[in-house]
């Protein structure tokens, strides 16, 4: 069992940000405790007193305007911490991998960016658990997301990627069930998947590397091909971004391939 842990960065509504990103980690069910415990031990850093306490959110962490945050009075040790959440993949087997789909929101007037972006990641997952899969051994997968105002409209998706296909005429069939919503504060996997997507965010919504950085090397790929980042968008037909670069000779921008 594979599970995706996403959660979202940028607004839908706000006219002041070009992009919505859904982003997170594949981690297989033997390695959560691992991963879990890297976060925990990076919590318990902050305050070791009461690790549990400290939530990592990636915006929240950025502005220091809330505790444990507002301690860290000078930014760019702020930033450090930031970097510290996304470097704990660094020692990760490699079988723990990303996903994000950025959509540029001019792009698709009249389109439900959380819509599009879920449609292509949930694929995306459900092909690399395909890949992943042998005749003695099916992958299978779930996808977990910070509890959000979405969950309803994500499940009716999902049991209709399942039972009618999804644009490009695939089923969803290596994923288990609808999507479960968890409390962020709950799991340290929701609050790394918070920090992907904030990265491939600030990435293209800022042209800020920072963070995207640290997870760069991480995102799924195969044949030489990203296909875990997505940059969803028409208006720049040669985007020199990675994602868009090493799928340029086999598919058009923002589309899928297996």
């Amino acid at each position: 069992m594979h599970i995706l842990y996403l959660d979202d960065s940028g607004s839908v509504n706000n006219p002041d940000e070009n992009y919505f990103v859904l982003g997170g980690v594949c981690v297989p069910e033997k390695s959560l405790r691992w991963l879990s415990y890297q976060l925990e031990q990076l919590a318990a850093s902050i305050d070791k007193t009461n690790p549990r306490s400290v939530e990592f959110h990636a915006s929240e962490i950025f502005s220091g305007r809330r505790a444990p945050w507002n301690r860290f009075t000078n930014r760019p040790d702020r930033i450090s911490i930031l970097k510290s959440v996304l470097c704990v993949l660094d020692d990760a087997h490699s079988d723990i991998v990303t996903f994000a789909c950025a959509v540029h929101k001019a792009s698709f007037p009249g389109r439900d960016p959380v819509h599009l972006a879920y449609e292509d990641i949930s694929s995306r997952f459900d092909i690399y658990l395909r890949r992943m899969s042998t005749e003695r051994d099916q992958q299978r997968g779930l996808i977990v997301f910070d509890k959000s105002t979405y969950e309803t409209s994500l499940q009716d998706l999902t049991r209709d990627f399942r039972q009618q296909g999804n644009r490009w005429g695939s089923f969803l069939r290596n994923i288990s069930e609808v999507p479960f919503f968890v409390d962020s504060t709950a799991s340290r996997i929701t609050q790394l998947a918070d920090h992907i997507a904030y990265a491939v965010f600030r990435r293209y919504n800022a042209s800020d590397l920072t963070y995207y950085d640290c997870i760069e090397s991480r995102f799924d790929s195969d044949g030489g091909i990203i296909h875990g980042l997505v940059h969803m968008q028409t208006y720049k037909q040669n985007c020199t971004c990675p994602a868009c670069l090493t799928r340029r000779n086999t598919i058009g921008q923002g589309s899928l391939t297996s």
